[in-house]
């Protein structure tokens, strides 16, 4: 099966999101949503999201799914504001919960933040399978860039959020909490033993050095001939190294602080205190 897909791009962040639906019908998930933020007044506006809406409102399609490919630590989720305008469920992987203990912890959030998942509405396994209509999604656990990342295989059409990105450009860092070059390897091995004519939809495109336009569109067969960090048969070992001494260079992300506050309670912003004002913690030298 050929499902539709519809890229919407927040250059901003350089984050990919998804709708996918059913070639014949009109039932859709969305994967990987952008809440827009802008990290020097803190505040949120909806202008990515309301874009997607637009486009499920004008085709008149339904949503089942608002997927999560993992805690993203890059840009904030705006599952909660689709379901509320949409409906759907939203889900993620069931390690989710190892991703709460870390940064729960970090962020020093006391017992009253539930560490189970219970935030989400669906926690995603290896194995798992969900229905998009009369569509099947079947279920990867990929971790490596965290330990709760999934692709999502729907059709012939593999969302791998940030695990490859396009074969000029590699693969995902694996230094944060909980990640590992080493699983991220592995990981890698299950999306390229799909069949080569997958389509694969990155979570993220930041044009690769000699290239001038934006790209997050690639097939299984590609990666595995050109991918520049795991392309070729490159060996784990090989891999290991040279993840970890590019990883060593690498920033953090201009919004990891806020978006795993809120990305680790579903999109949900903390709670807000006794005259309804909502804050976002700075932890000191945590990162």
């Amino acid at each position: 099966m050929t499902p539709f897909v519809k890229a919407f791009f927040d250059e901003a962040t350089f984050t990919v999101s998804y709708l996918v639906r059913e070639p014949e019908g009109r039932t859709c998930a969305i994967v990987d949503s952008v809440l827009d933020f802008d990290h020097a007044s803190g505040r949120t506006d909806t202008q990515s999201a309301d874009a997607i809406i637009d486009y499920v409102r004008s085709e008149g399609l339904n949503v089942e799914w608002i997927l999560e490919s993992h805690v993203h630590a890059d840009h904030l989720s705006a599952a909660p504001y689709l379901q509320e305008k949409l409906g759907g469920k939203i889900g993620i992987g069931a390690n989710i919960t190892v991703v709460q203990d870390t940064f729960g912890k970090v962020f020093n959030e006391g017992t009253e933040f539930q560490r189970d998942g219970s935030q989400f509405d669906a926690l995603f396994r290896e194995g798992d399978s969900f229905f998009i209509g009369q569509m099947r999604g079947d279920v990867l656990h990929t971790p490596g860039h965290t330990p709760a990342c999934l692709t999502y295989v729907i059709g012939d059409a593999a969302f791998v959020g940030d695990t490859l990105f396009m074969p000029d450009f590699g693969t995902a860092r694996c230094d944060f909490p909980g990640g590992s070059s080493a699983v991220l390897f592995n990981s890698i091995q299950k999306i390229l033993a799909l069949p080569d004519e997958t389509r694969i939809f990155v979570g993220h495109d930041y044009k690769a050095p000699g290239r001038d336009e934006y790209a997050w569109e690639t097939t299984v067969g590609e990666q595995k001939a050109l991918n520049v960090h795991i392309g070729q048969g490159r060996k784990l070992e090989d891999f290991v190294k040279m993840r970890d001494s590019r990883d060593a260079t690498l920033a953090m992300p201009r919004l990891i602080l806020p978006s795993l506050q809120v990305n680790m309670r579903a999109g949900q912003m903390p709670p807000p205190d006794e005259q309804g004002n909502i804050f976002l913690k700075l932890p000191v030298n945590k990162f």
